[in-house]
C-alpha cells in the first residue's frame, strides 16, 4: 500500500513517534504521510490529550554525564535512539520538556548555547539569546513553555537581572514561529528570596515559581517563608502566593526542600498546582484548591521509611510529580513512583537501577513529530 487511507489516517495523527517510524520501514505511504504539514498539526495537536510516556535522568548541575531515559511500566520503548541519547550525555543539559520537544544548554560549547531539540525526529533549532552578553552566569535564566492557544507553536522565555542583589528580572518572550523577542514592559519581581526557575508551572498566561527554604531572611520580613510568586505574561505583574500554614512551618531549614509542578491530567477541562515538602525523610503533597484564598488541601504525608523501599535509610537525591498523579523520585540506588490519586494511591513501584549516585535532574517527556520551528536542521549524531 503506498498511500494511506482516509480510514487509516485520523488513527495514525494519534500513534507515538516511535510507532509511526516502524510502520515506515514496511510501509512507503508513511514516508510522504510524516512530512505532511496537516499532518503534523493533528498529531501535535493530539499529543496534547496524551500524558507524558518517560522521563530523562541526569546529573544535576553537571555536564557531559550520562543522560539516560526510562519509559513508565505501561510503556514499551521511548522513541530515543541509543546515538541520540550518546549525543545528548557529549554535549547537553536537558533544562526543560514539553510535548516531545527539550531545551538543552550546550556544554561543549564556549560561551554556552542554547537550542530546541526533538529527540525522536533528531533535528534542532538554535536559540538567539536576546542579549549581546553572552557570558551568561548565575542571573541568567532560560525556560520553555507551552502556547495553549497555538497548540503548533511555543515559546521561550529569558529572565535577567543584572546583579546578585536585584529582585527584578527583566523578561523577553520568543516564539520561534514569529521569530523575533518580545520585551515585557513590567520586570518580574521576585520578592526577597531567591526564586527555583527550573521548575516553573505555567497555567493560563502565568507563569510560577517557588522560592527556596533558606534562612537568611530577618523574621517579620514578608519574605521570611517560603512562598509561590507568579508572573503574567499577558500584562507584566508580579503577585506573591502564600503556601499553606502547615507547609510553612518550619520550612526555613537547609535541609527543606519544595517544589512545585502542574496537578491535573491533560484530559480535565482545568488544572493546578502540585506543592511536594521533602523534611526529614518525610514527603508531604499538597493540592492548591482556591487560587484566589491560597487555599490548599494535603493529600498525603508518609515517611520514607513506610514506603516499602529496598533501603533501609533511603537519601532521596530528586523528585518531581508527573502527569498529575505520580511522585516520581530517585534514591541512590533506584528509581521509584509512588501513586499520589486514584486506584494508585500510595502504591510504590520500583521503575529502574539508578547509577547517579548524586543529585539528579528528572525531566518527564513524549515522543511527537513535533517541529522545531523554522530553521531547524538535523542532529549531528
Amino acid at each position: 500500500m503506498a498511500m494511506i487511507s482516509s480510514e487509516i489516517f485520523p488513527i495514525c495523527t494519534y500513534l507515538p513517534a516511535k510507532s509511526l517510524y516502524r510502520f515506515k520501514v514496511v510501509n512507503k505511504g508513511f514516508c510522504n504521510l510524516l512530512e505532511e504539514g496537516f499532518f503534523l498539526v493533528n498529531h501535535v495537536h493530539n499529543s496534547f490529550k496524551k500524558d507524558d510516556t518517560c522521563f530523562f535522568l541526569q546529573l544535576e548541575r553537571s555536564f557531559n554525564e550520562e543522560v539516560r531515559l526510562h519509559p513508565l511500566p505501561s510503556q514499551q520503548g521511548s522513541g530515543v535512539s541509543s546515538e541520540v541519547l550518546e549525543f545528548l550525555s557529549k554535549s547537553s543539559q536537558i533544562l526543560a520538556s514539553i510535548k516531545g520537544l527539550i531545551l538543552c544548554r550546550a556544554t561543549d560549547k564556549t560561551p554556552s548555547e542554547f537550542y530546541i531539540c526533538n529527540p525522536a525526529t533528531k533535528s534542532r533549532l538554535p536559540i538567539s539569546l536576546p542579549t549581546h552578553d553572552e557570558n551568561l552566569n548565575a542571573h541568567v535564566m532560560i525556560m520553555l513553555l507551552e502556547c495553549y492557544d497555538e497548540f503548533d507553536d511555543y515559546m521561550v522565555v529569558h529572565f535577567e537581572t543584572p546583579t546578585d542583589w536585584s529582585s527584578d528580572y527583566a523578561c523577553k518572550v520568543l516564539k520561534p514561529r514569529e521569530g523575533l523577542w518580545k520585551t515585557m514592559e513590567k520586570c518580574f519581581c521576585a520578592g526577597g528570596r531567591n526564586m527555583k526557575f527550573n521548575m516553573p508551572v505555567y497555567d493560563n498566561g502565568v507563569i510560577h515559581f517557588i522560592s527556596d527554604c533558606g534562612s537568611y531572611i530577618t523574621k517579620g520580613s514578608p519574605y521570611f517563608e517560603p512562598y509561590i510568586m507568579s508572573y503574567n505574561l499577558k500584562n507584566g505583574t508580579s503577585t506573591m502566593l502564600k503556601l499553606s500554614k502547615t507547609a510553612r512551618k518550619s520550612s526555613t531549614d537547609q535541609k527543606c526542600d519544595m517544589s512545585i509542578f502542574n496537578w491535573g491530567k491533560v484530559s480535565m477541562p482545568s488544572s493546578s498546582i502540585c506543592l511536594v515538602r521533602l523534611k526529614r525523610s518525610t514527603f508531604k503533597v499538597w493540592i492548591l484548591k482556591d487560587y484566589k484564598t491560597s487555599r490548599w488541601r494535603r493529600i498525603m504525608k508518609i515517611k520514607t521509611k513506610e514506603m516499602g523501599l529496598k533501603e533501609k535509610y533511603p537519601t532521596i537525591t530528586g523528585f518531581m510529580v508527573m502527569n498529575g498523579e505520580l511522585l516520581i523520585f530517585a534514591t541512590e540506588k533506584y528509581i521509584y513512583s509512588f501513586g499520589l490519586t486514584g486506584e494508585n494511591y500510595m502504591k510504590i513501584e520500583e521503575l529502574c537501577e539508578n547509577k547517579c549516585k548524586y543529585y539528579v535532574s528528572l525531566t518527564s517527556y513524549m515522543d511527537t513529530l513535533r517541529p522545531c520551528g523554522p530553521g531547524a536542521t538535523s542532529l549531528s549524531c
